[in-house]
């Protein structure tokens, strides 16, 4: 065999090899042909459609409250297990072993070690850790409930997060507006912490309990406090029971564990309360309504949208009347007069925003202090008590 044959031969040999491992290659990773066409943070799955799931593939982190709290934490449980029923799989939660963004991240880290490919973080405490994970973790889905994630100053949604959100201050409004139309004159408020989402809630309170009030051609008194905690706590239920004592005849509890302390004391001075969040009215005959966000609906959508490759990731979701994403409660049986027919129309009228009523709820939050709007209020006294 002469040189140029044998040259030829090895030739052909190296090309034939070259072709088979690129052939390989493409079949056993398709890491090529997937970065040409899946976008940053996606998977081979999502870029096919549906994301594969199994029972590691879903889960929730708690912030202070419980998984039982039967308020926000449950609520937003309750959606992911929906989904998860649907899909045949587990839903799974974590509750961090303490508080602060590290703890949180740690907690995040350990569902996504677990092999969560979807994570809800329901509360503001997530923000600066959910913030750090969301750029640590692109293959994974964040859910961002009631918040967007912080990045050194700023607020930073990634293309792998979404943020649900709420029109606190519209759910809020119902309440306040259904109390005041019921007969009651005297109403407190309790909020758990000064965060965006209880202090929407109390504005649109009192905006909604004088709506009702001037339809009324009457006066209403409006106590005011934050607690301080989103716990029950044995001076919360004094501090209501005290409240009631003095002649408030219902309280709007707005803070998570603290509703127990607020029943509690509703109980003991046969008086009522309002829940929050979600319809409390299974925690005792006391909770008249609940001023309620639909929580387990958009954390249902957001996971469905996410596994079925429609994830609206890098934005916010803010649900409101116009979605039918707040409300109060549907049972109307412990009402003394208020019906659905009145409340229908109240709500048709925030959705068209008749004589502004939508626009005249306060929502300028940086100051907390709801006593810095009462003049806005004409038929309502407000008494802001600092704790």
């Amino acid at each position: 065999m002469n040189m140029k044959r044998v040259l030829s031969l090895l030739l052909a040999l190296v090309l034939v090899l070259s072709l088979v491992a690129c052939s390989n290659g493409d079949k056993e990773t398709g890491k090529e042909t997937v970065k040409e066409s899946v976008k940053e943070g996606e998977t081979q799955t999502e870029a096919n459609g549906k994301m594969e799931l199994d029972d590691s593939s879903l889960y929730l982190i708690t912030d202070l409250g419980t998984i039982d709290d039967k308020s926000f934490n449950q609520g937003s449980f309750e959606g992911l297990e929906q989904f998860a029923k649907e899909a045949g799989v587990k839903a799974n939660y974590l509750r961090p072993s303490g508080e602060g963004d590290q703890i949180y991240k740690q907690a995040i880290d350990q569902a996504i070690a677990a092999g969560a490919k979807i994570v809800v973080t329901p509360g503001y405490l997530f923000e600066t850790a959910l913030g750090a994970a969301q750029a640590e973790h692109p293959e994974v889905k964040f859910i961002a409930v009631d918040f967007e994630p912080v990045v050194g100053e700023e607020s930073k949604i990634a293309e792998n997060t979404t943020a649900v959100l709420y029109k606190e201050e519209q759910s809020g409004f119902l309440a306040g507006y259904a109390a005041v139309k019921d007969g009651y004159t005297k109403l407190g408020f309790m909020g758990g912490v000064a965060v965006p989402a209880v202090v929407k809630f109390g504005f649109g309170f009192i905006a909604g309990a004088n709506h009702a009030a001037e339809e009324l051609g009457t006066k209403v008194e409006v106590k005011f406090n934050y607690t301080g905690s989103f716990e029950a706590k044995p001076e919360i239920q004094t501090m209501a029971s005290s409240w009631f004592q003095e002649g408030t005849e219902v309280i709007f509890s707005c803070g998570g564990g603290i509703g127990a302390s607020v029943l509690k004391a509703a109980q003991d001075n046969n008086a009522v309360m309002i829940g929050v969040d979600v319809d409390q009215k299974d925690m005792g005959q006391e909770v008249i309504t609940s001023a309620m966000k639909n929580l387990q609906g958009s954390v249902y959508l957001a996971t469905k949208e996410a596994v079925e490759g429609q994830f609206k990731g890098g934005q916010a979701q803010v649900h409101g009347v116009e979605t039918e994403g707040v409300q109060i409660s549907e049972d109307f049986s412990r009402f003394k007069t208020f019906t659905k027919e009145q409340y229908d129309e109240i709500y048709k009228k925030l959705i068209d925003n008749v004589d502004g009523v939508r626009d005249n709820i306060p929502n300028d939050i940086s100051n907390s202090n709801p006593e810095s709007f009462a003049d806005k209020m004409g038929a309502t006294t407000i008494k802001y008590i600092e704790n």
